[in-house]
């Protein structure tokens, strides 16, 4: 595969591909919340409780975190468009699969390591990373905008794929939902033949006053590894916070006599404006940097949660479900961005796919955790506050690393928009 020179950042090629990887995203995403959508009809198909009915997502996100750090490596050695290629694979057979299982443990199997480690990775840390390497000067707002479509299929599939469960049933809907991801990835990861360009890490030393030197071997005083583990641990916490009202909001609806169908329009309405918040975050991370905005997000996301404990009523679940994916859908980019702060862009696919393993390691805990609260504790209040624990330990990692941050002046000067290219 050729590899592209440094004139080609930036350049309508790299926009081009990164639409490619929104839509790309789009149609992969759908593995990471389909089961939340079929979580009741699946419950009551199988005759489980509702702990156990959250299990399969855990699994979901347990090999969507695994198979992110191996499509990482994989795409760095071979390209990120065979990595795609296998997703579309994993996701048509786990579907088809799943949609044929005949109980919950098969049925797991099939969404943990089909759809999650197989499937639906490739089309999440792979692209992250690809983005990451045909963007400098923009890189924040092409990594919001690349990393929207985990939200636009949030937005879309939900509704999409709960007309079909009341239509047809939730097993046709996924023996549909796998052909159809054969059919339509394969011919687009095509287009994802061309190898990144080559970025020299150190050449941002050059950078004129303004710029950021970031440090080639103690990242924030630490030692790389130990920086890339509070990242992990910080995006675990975030994340456990953030799968309470994803993961459980249907069912949340539910039992308060909504029904389904209102759950899956607030889901739909909280990954939408996730979209929004994405963009708007990737703007800013381009201005006061991803540390800055990582801390920002998380602070208002706890607001969010805290705002669902008071509210029983329809309007206002629709409102904080608004709200809270305004809130926190630029949580997730910012540790992309913050991992090409700090480490060489020949580390981009590895890294970058161990963090965001780690944040989606913590939305399968939040999501099997809320579910056995819930069992515990009969309502979902008690998983609201343990949703809002986490959080606080996130911001505690946050506000530690930007401590050091701007106590050893490793952080960005800004505005970050007029200066030239650098890695």
């Amino acid at each position: 595969m050729q590899t592209a020179g440094r004139e080609a950042i930036e350049s309508p090629y790299a926009w081009a591909r990164l639409a490619m990887s929104l839509l790309l995203m789009t149609i992969g995403g759908s593995g990471m919340y389909s089961v939340t959508v079929v979580l009741p009809r699946m419950q009551q198909d199988f005759g489980i409780a509702r702990g156990d009915a959250s299990l399969p997502y855990t699994l979901t996100m347990i090999g969507f975190g695994i198979g992110g750090v191996l499509m990482g490596r994989l795409a760095d050695r071979f390209g990120v468009m065979l990595a795609v290629m296998l997703g579309a694979a994993g996701l048509g057979i786990g579907y088809i699969a799943a949609g044929l299982a005949p109980g919950p443990a098969l049925f797991g199997l099939a969404q943990g390591v089909f759809i999650g480690m197989l499937g639906t990775s490739a089309s999440f840390a792979p692209l992250v990373a690809d983005t990451s390497r045909w963007f400098d000067r923009r890189r924040g707002i092409a990594l919001a905008i690349c990393m929207s479509g985990n939200y636009t299929a949030g937005a879309l599939w939900p509704p999409v794929m709960q007309h079909f469960i009341d239509s047809v049933g939730w097993r046709q809907t996924y023996i549909g939902m796998g052909i159809f991801c054969i059919a339509s990835m394969l011919p687009l990861a095509l287009f994802l033949r061309r190898r990144p360009p080559v970025q020299d890490f150190a050449g941002a030393a050059a950078a004129p006053a303004g710029g950021f030197v970031p440090p080639a071997q103690r990242p924030l005083g630490l030692p790389p590894n130990a920086l890339l583990a509070l990242l992990c641990v910080a995006g675990v916490s975030c994340c456990v916070a953030m799968s309470m009202p994803q993961v459980h909001i249907v069912a949340y609806c539910g039992d308060l006599g909504f029904g389904a169908a209102r759950g899956a329009e607030m889901l739909s309405l909280m990954l939408g404006m996730g979209v929004v918040s994405r963009l708007v975050s990737g703007w800013i991370s381009d201005r006061i940097g991803g540390l800055r905005t990582l801390l920002l997000g998380s602070l208002l996301q706890g607001v969010a949660l805290l705002l669902f404990l008071p509210s029983d009523g329809l309007v206002s679940l629709y409102l904080v479900s608004g709200l809270f994916g305004l809130f926190q859908g630029g949580i997730v980019p910012s540790y992309a961005l913050i991992v090409r702060e700090y480490f060489p862009p020949q580390e981009a696919g590895a890294r970058v796919g161990t963090v965001l393993m780690a944040t989606l390691l913590g939305m399968a805990l939040g999501g099997w955790m809320s579910g056995a609260v819930f069992d515990l504790t009969g309502s979902y209040r008690a998983a609201f506050l343990n949703g809002i624990a986490w959080n606080l330990l996130n911001l505690t990692i946050v506000g530690f690393l930007l401590w050091r941050a701007n106590a050893l002046g490793q952080i960005r000067a800004w505005p970050l928009a007029g200066r030239g290219a650098a890695a």
